[in-house]
């Protein structure tokens, strides 16, 4: 082999550790994001769990509100309760 073809040889070998360190560098960097993204689904998850109790709160608070408030339509209150009834009925069949 001539020279010039040594250093060609060897600036391949280098640029393909180069590549190769590359590629380590970018399989950390994935793995750090995976794990940065699961802890980040994980939070959705639980803030969307609370969201969904916190409407069942509201929703409890408002229908009590309609029960007990003595300014309110005695009707409204009613329809609160029968449509409630009629929302614990559509759970009680889909458990069936």
């Amino acid at each position: 082999m001539t020279d010039e073809n040594n250093k060609l040889l060897v600036d391949l070998e280098v640029r393909i550790k180069q590549v190769m360190l590359l590629c380590d560098r970018l399989k950390e960097e994935n793995a750090a994001l995976k794990t940065a993204l699961e802890s980040r689904e994980q939070k959705i998850d639980e803030v969307v769990t609370d969201l969904n109790q916190m409407r069942t709160k509201y929703e409890s608070l408002k229908i009590a509100r309609t029960i007990t408030a003595a300014s309110v339509d005695v009707d409204a209150a009613k329809q609160r309760l029968s449509k409630l009834v009629r929302e614990v009925d559509k759970c009680i069949n889909l458990l069936k």
